[in-house]
This record gives structure tokens, sequence and C-alpha cells, in this order.
């Protein structure tokens, strides 16, 4: 008879009620919605956690945060929760648009314009930006400045480093390829580092959307909240879009992911093209 496989014996307990305190915090924190399917994931993610404080139990280590006996945990704890999941020229679409919008804008009223990239992860969507503003005015120091923000501040890292392996950037064009990235060479073989000029065009700061105040200067003419307000409830998602609208500049467009739909929780948009918006003028 076949050996019966022994269940998979948890390094930690991790109980219901642990699981729901995971939840209202970074509700509180992020808000983050977690679905109930994703009790395994949390696991996984804050046990590794547990194992860099020495912390034995999810019971302490969440009465230490709520306690504020760990607050500089609070950001790794965040961390671990945020999913960063991008790639360059991602929902591919956007690109040619936002090019015609910076050319448009540009040939109106000649001066530099800024784009907010609301959720940058490891930096390929805001290098995407830029590099779609290098193509649209064929160079490599376009009027353009690009904002990208995260929560997560180790992808913000990533992505100020503007190191990538090569996996990352093989499926993009080779042109873009060679005009845009230098190969690694000696010990960095196997990665691509971003040009100096296009990591010139973007700074990397930490936000969180759900915080008071928001450390940008508005308003932009370009806001892009791709592939984020899904991990949002409704009440949240509302709230956030009523804080973009004044960082809107009259002609601004606001770029979504794929399975985002603005329209049902905002008023002040109407939809310009695929998942991106615009500030919709018929009531001003």
């Amino acid at each position: 008879m076949p050996q019966q496989k022994a269940d998979t014996v948890k390094e930690f307990d991790f109980t219901r009620r642990d699981f729901e305190r995971v939840r209202a915090l970074i509700y509180q924190r992020a808000g983050i919605s977690l679905a109930d399917s994703k009790q395994e994931m949390v696991y996984s993610r804050l046990a590794r956690r547990l194992r860099a404080t020495g912390i034995q139990s999810f019971g302490r280590y969440l009465d230490d945060l709520e306690a504020g006996r760990m607050q500089a945990e609070w950001e790794a704890f965040t961390n671990a929760l945020t999913t960063n999941l991008t790639s360059f020229f991602r929902e591919a679409h956007h690109f040619p648009l936002l090019a015609e919008h910076l050319k448009a804008l540009h040939q109106r009223e000649r001066r530099t314009i800024t784009v907010w990239c609301s959720a940058a992860s490891t930096g390929e969507e805001p290098y995407s930006i830029a590099m779609t503003a290098c193509e649209a005015f064929n160079t490599l120091t376009p009027p353009v400045q690009i904002v990208a923000t995260d929560i997560d501040t180790n992808v913000l890292a990533t992505g100020a480093n503007g190191v990538y392996p090569m996996e990352r950037v093989d499926k993009m064009d080779i042109e873009r390829l060679k005009r845009f990235f230098l190969k690694g060479k000696g010990g960095h073989e196997g990665m691509a580092r971003v040009r100096p000029e296009l990591r010139s065009l973007v700074s990397f700061k930490q936000l969180n959307l759900l915080a008071d105040g928001w450390p940008v200067e508005g308003p932009f003419d370009a806001i892009f909240c791709r592939n984020v307000m899904i991990y949002f409830d409704k009440d949240t998602q509302r709230k956030i879009l009523s804080r973009f609208v004044p960082l809107m500049k009259p002609h601004a467009l606001l770029f979504a992911g794929h399975s985002e739909n603005f329209l049902y929780v905002s008023d002040s948009l109407r939809l310009r093209g695929k998942t991106v918006y615009e500030l919709d003028q018929r009531g001003a």
C-alpha cells in the first residue's frame, strides 16, 4: 500500500482569529481588503516576519504591533502583505494614447508635463511611461517629469536602483532594449540597468494612498493608478478618487487597470478610452 503523505505541520499556530486581526490591521493601515482565500498567503508572508523578529507566536506579534511596541515593524508588516505584480509596458494599449496626449499637451502649452504613477511597484510602470515620453519626443531628455510612488519601501528601492534581471526585459522590443538599457558585465552579467537619462526622468517616493497627506504636488497632466483599486473596497476607492480629481489638470487623463471601473465610484470622471478616464466637465 502506498504510504500516506503526512499533513504538513506549521511552524507557528495561525488561528482564524489571528487572520481576522491581520485583515483588520492591513485594512486600517493600507486600505487593503484581504479575501477569505488569502489566509495561507498571509501565514506564509508573516511567518517570515516572526522568524526575523524572533517572536514565537502570531498572537504576540500582533499584540506588539497594536500596542506600539514595534513601531519600525509596521513598514515590514505592510510590505509583506503588499502584492507587486508588474511588468514593462503592461496593458500596452495605454501607452500610444499617453504618447499622443503628451505631444498634444506640449504642442499646445510648451511646458514641462507632469505624470504621477501612484502604484509604481518595482519601477517597470514609471520607466515604461518614461520610455513612452522619450519615444514621443524622440529624445532621451523629453519635457516630462514622472513622480513614482508606492506604499512598499522595498519595491521603491528596486525601482530607484533601476537594475533588472534580463528575463524582466527580454520580451521588450530589441530597439527599445538597446536604446534604454545597459547590459550588465562581469559581476552584473544577466542584468540590465536603466540608462541614467531615463532614471533622471523619474523620482521615487513612499506614499500610502490612505494617508491623510500625500507628499506629491499637483495638479498632474496624467495619473496612473492601475491594478491597485482592486485591493480596496468601494468606499475606499471612492475616497481615493475624490482626492485624485483636484490633482488632475482640466485635460488630464487617469489610467486604470483592465479589471477596474471607476465610473461606478465617481461621478467626476467620464470614459475617454479603454480604462482611461478624463474629468467630466459637463457639470463644471
